[in-house]
């Protein structure tokens, strides 16, 4: 329904665009070198010039007689208009279109209308202030991710068990547990005090990885920016060393090497495999899964794996016979 409204407003405006809507926006009926008593291929100084002769003779202050000195004020007013016209290159580049393609309603009503309308801001502000919100919703949104992972895992018993008793191995808990200063306290004050402890010992303590992880300034894009050609380098100085070493030298892969190697076969980001645990990790080193035979093996059998798990699901088979009866691309609303 609103598209219909935009659409019948938009058939309504257009045809009225002519000529006359397009020069209301510059000296409306005259032409600005005319008014200045100029050619098209005056300089600014040359315009400049024209603007202060002409504008002393007619300015309202000579004029003593009402109607006169509003006469006068009507005719300053369109000569300043065309002297700001013309002083500007991109405004006078839009003027002169004008008058070289009259025919042009739409396209010079466009142009005449975005000099007119669109503020003069510095394009660097622009690019810097949007930047700046992205790197805040960055950031804020990091943090919220951090702060959910500890409030789950400070609200899971397993978890919350266990920084408990790293707490009270540490001592963190001898204050909490102070009959003394308990008496001074409220039940809700020393659950509190409990809570940010374990809190504490679990941000301290456990290692977070991926999209949970705790931010950095890194992960801010002002940060990602200044530091790109740092990285770029760092990336270049590491593929020379890689075709040094491998290509030319035909030394063997380090630890680093078969990781990276194992990485790309899987088709994962620096931040997924980082966010593995050290024994998946050093499982696929043993595995030599870095060597495309062994890959290719691995990953037969993990899909079999999977195969057999998704078999035996009853979630899965549901899922099959939904695609079986209703069809991938189909949607009801019957349930």
């Amino acid at each position: 329904m609103t598209w219909g409204w935009l659409l019948l407003i938009m058939l309504a405006v257009l045809p009225s665009i002519d000529a006359s809507s397009v020069e209301n926006y510059y000296c409306g009926d005259d032409n600005c070198y005319d008014l200045l008593q100029i050619t098209r291929e005056a300089t600014k100084a040359d315009i400049k010039r024209a603007f202060r002769a002409v504008a002393s003779k007619t300015h309202p202050d000579k004029f003593q007689d009402p109607s006169e000195k509003r006469n006068a004020e009507i005719r300053f007013k369109k000569l300043a208009t065309a002297y700001d016209i013309l002083r500007d290159d991109e405004f006078r580049q839009d003027y002169d279109y004008m008058l070289d393609h009259p025919d042009e309603f739409y396209m010079n009503f466009y142009r005449a209308w975005r000099r007119r309308n669109y503020p003069n801001v510095d394009v660097r502000i622009v690019l810097a202030v949007t930047i700046s919100l992205i790197s805040g919703v960055q950031y804020y949104n990091g943090w919220s991710k951090f702060n959910e992972a500890i409030k789950f895992f400070s609200s899971t018993p397993k978890y919350r068990n266990h920084a408990l008793e790293i707490a009270k191995q540490e001592g963190l808990l001898g204050a909490a547990n102070d009959k003394k200063k308990q008496r001074r306290m409220t039940k809700q004050q020393i659950k509190e005090e409990e809570e940010q402890i374990i809190r504490k010992v679990i941000e301290d303590k456990m290692d977070i990885r991926g999209v949970y992880a705790k931010p950095t300034i890194y992960d801010l894009l002002w940060v990602q920016m200044v530091m790109l050609p740092i990285w770029t380098f760092q990336y270049l100085a590491w593929y020379c060393s890689w075709i040094y070493r491998i290509w030319i030298l035909k030394r063997d892969y380090e630890k680093e090497d078969k990781n990276y190697l194992i990485r790309k076969k899987m088709c994962m980001s620096q931040g997924q495999y980082d966010a593995l645990d050290d024994e998946t990790r050093e499982k696929y080193l043993k595995l030599e899964l870095w060597k495309q035979e062994n890959f290719q093996v691995w990953k037969a059998e993990r899909d079999e794996e999977i195969r057999i798990k998704q078999a035996s699901s009853g979630r899965f088979k549901s899922y099959r016979r939904y695609l079986k009866n209703n069809g991938p691309g189909r949607m009801y609303f019957d349930d």
